[in-house]
């Protein structure tokens, strides 16, 4: 592999890895990096990649935000199961639908996700005292990571946006603890994903695990500035990212 190219990867891999540990959105980064780096491969294998270099970035913020935020572990473990089936759904049924007709409809709520965030000054600052818990929060937490998970499979962009949105929507939460749930919804997804693309030898096992090492290593520092800085902070990241998302979107469509 080509020094610089390396190098590249390796910044993106870090990059990404920052973004996705805070608010999501890594892929805004790592998939155009990969289809540009690898333009003889087919969209499968460079998902698939992708998805390999996310994954232990994803773990690591994952296990970073459990040592140092407070968030309900049973209630996210549950979560995640749903999460992993939704998505292993959903990339199966790349096989039967185009996940292209979803990309209006994708905008569009993207674009409701950041109206209603700037609207509402107050979202994802909840207390403690605010919390849905109990039956109803499983209850609710499931169908998020289904629809979700699904989502994840079948489509992709935005999805620890709209895990964290959801979260905050439904479940009361304020962003730091719903950027720290998504990440164990999103280490099922990614899982689910990368077992179906491994299947069909859809992976750049070399490429994506040198961009692991930089996706952890800016998952660590994204988690920590996360925890440092708090939910004002990653409102603000989430609102970039959601219309970076919105941007991106509109313009593959154009």
């Amino acid at each position: 592999m080509d020094e610089w190219l390396l190098i590249l990867l390796a910044v993106g891999g870090f990059s990404a890895g920052f973004v996705d540990a805070v608010v999501g959105g890594g892929g805004l980064i790592q998939i155009p990096l990969l289809f540009s780096a690898f333009t003889q491969h087919v969209p499968a294998v460079i998902f698939g990649t992708n998805k390999i270099a996310s994954i232990f970035g994803t773990a690591t913020a994952a296990v970073h935000f459990a040592k140092r935020i407070k968030f309900d572990l049973k209630l996210t473990a549950v979560g995640a199961l749903f999460a992993l089936g939704g998505s292993f759904l959903g990339a199966r049924s790349v096989a039967y639908l185009d996940p292209e007709v979803a990309r209006p409809l994708v905008l569009a709520m993207l674009v409701a996700v950041a109206i209603y965030t700037f609207k509402n000054k107050n979202f994802g600052t909840a207390s403690d005292d605010e919390l849905v818990e109990g039956r109803s929060a499983y209850i609710r937490l499931g169908l998020i990571a289904v629809a979700i998970g699904f989502y994840d499979g079948f489509f992709g962009p935005g999805t620890g946006s709209f895990f964290i949105f959801l979260m905050i929507r439904f479940l009361r939460m304020d962003f730091l603890r719903a950027s720290a749930t998504a990440k164990v919804l999103n280490f099922a997804t990614n899982l689910a994903a990368i077992g179906y693309f491994a299947s069909i030898d859809a992976v750049l096992w070399q490429v994506g695990l040198t961009m692991a090492v930089a996706n952890v290593l800016g998952a660590i520092t994204g988690s920590h500035l996360a925890i440092k800085h708090g939910a004002g902070f990653v409102r603000k990241l989430f609102l970039v990212v959601v219309v970076a998302l919105i941007s991106k979107m509109a313009y593959d469509m154009m």
